[in-house]
């Protein structure tokens, strides 16, 4: 029995890294016509259930790859493999017109395990951002139709992130780690023009599209502090510097079709693009190994960056969220008292600028539970998240998505010595 369900768990993770392999577009969100896209909030299965916090959570059980200082809460007999995916609703609304889309994405896939009594060390794969939407705008004059013109938008692509991390432990209560990322992808926007009632005027098409391939380096540190005996508090913090990031770009307009005779042009650009400092802080409070209770803020200086040339492109990007777990009784029979029940919430400032002005807020509230395994330490943890983005503007689109995330923890024992009598 125990090794079916071993097995069981192998096919998933095995599932989850053939979805990362074969990943596209996990997103429809018109938002993402701007910048790098959606942003991935990144986090394992738990933290995800508890509004998304990590820089102060320090759990022997999962890997948490937003601070590698937490690495060295693992034990020394301990291996953990860990992925997720995601599967979502999405409803959009512009206060006129209403549509729905559905989507599913990878998560995270990443690997945890000591090195020493010091020193742990994480390797993983996660999604930075993604880029899918499709938008036509139509514009009629009644007056004059063969002015009329339509122009669709569209784009796909996305970054990825690579990671390798390592953690140390400089004393009994403070820890330190980083982790150093390669970062790539392609993003391609295209914007056609047609004019439908005017067949003497051709359409018009161009295609930017840019080759990232970079670096990313994320500093942590973590210090807990036992209070008695059942009282334990964790204040971690991470820390980005921001960079250019090294780039091919090239721009490529085509006007008139097949049926017409296209004429293409095609040239390189020479492009700056960034990644900005960013700066995370968070404290936990857990108490008698059963609540862990903890609350996290964060800054990205996004105004300081630029993309494709373009000086002050985004607004600053920033969040809070605040996040609980609750496990009944680890040594008890009755498997509900087992169960690790999460709930969380947070309110974010997405870093999207339109028109010179910021061009929403953001809101979420999360749920979900850490089941663990019969006859193993691992975990399977399943999650709901709603998410609003409200549109600072009538104008702008509004977008309220509902998102299970599923997250599996192989943790077992891998590292002592078995002794044969």
């Amino acid at each position: 029995m125990m090794r079916g369900y071993k097995q069981t768990l192998l096919v998933l993770l095995l599932s989850i890294l053939s979805g990362a392999l074969d990943a596209q577009n996990n997103t429809n969100s018109p938002y993402t016509r701007y910048g790098y896209g959606q942003l991935m909030d990144q986090g394992s299965g738990n933290s995800k259930a508890m509004g998304g916090i990590a820089y102060g959570l320090r759990d022997k059980h999962q890997t948490n790859f937003v601070n590698p200082a937490s690495y060295t809460a693992l034990d020394s007999l301990t291996f953990i493999f860990d992925g997720g995916v995601s599967l979502q609703n999405t409803n959009f609304s512009d206060g006129t017109i209403k549509l729905n889309a559905k989507n599913s994405s990878f998560d995270y896939i990443a690997m945890q395990f000591r090195l020493g009594k010091w020193c742990a060390m994480s390797l993983g794969l996660l999604p930075y951002s993604n880029v899918g939407y499709n938008i036509t705008d139509y514009q009629e004059n009644k007056d004059n139709l063969a002015s009329s013109s339509t122009v669709t938008y569209s784009g796909t692509g996305g970054l990825h992130q690579l990671y390798w991390g390592a953690g140390f432990k400089i004393s009994k209560n403070f820890s330190i780690g980083a982790n150093f990322s390669y970062l790539w992808g392609d993003i391609t926007r295209t914007r056609t023009s047609q004019f439908p009632y005017d067949s003497s005027k051709y359409p018009w098409t161009e295609v930017t599209s840019a080759s990232i391939k970079s670096y990313k380096i994320d500093f942590g540190a973590q210090y807990t502090h036992q209070f008695g005996k059942k009282h334990v508090g964790t204040l971690g913090v991470v820390f980005s510097p921001g960079h250019n990031l090294k780039n091919d770009s090239n721009i490529q307009t085509q006007l008139g079709n097949t049926t017409t005779g296209a004429t293409t042009s095609y040239r390189d650009t020479v492009a700056t693009f960034g990644i900005p400092l960013s700066l995370g802080a968070g404290v936990t409070y857990v108490y008698d190994n059963r609540l862990t209770v903890g609350l996290d803020v964060m800054l990205q200086k996004w105004s300081n960056v630029t993309y494709m040339n373009e000086n002050n492109a985004f607004c600053d990007r920033s969040k809070i969220a605040i996040g609980a777990e609750y496990l009944p009784n680890e040594m008890s029979k009755n498997y509900l008292s087992l169960i690790r029940y999460r709930l969380g919430a947070y309110y974010s400032k997405p870093y999207y600028k339109i028109n010179g002005v910021r061009a929403a807020n953001e809101y979420g509230i999360t749920v979900g539970f850490g089941l663990p395994l019969p006859r193993s330490r691992s975990l399977l943890s399943l999650s709901a998240q709603y998410v609003r983005t409200q549109g600072t503007e009538s104008r702008f689109l509004n977008e309220n998505t509902l998102r299970i995330c599923v997250g599996v923890t192989f943790n077992e024992r891998w590292f002592f010595k078995r002794k044969v009598n």
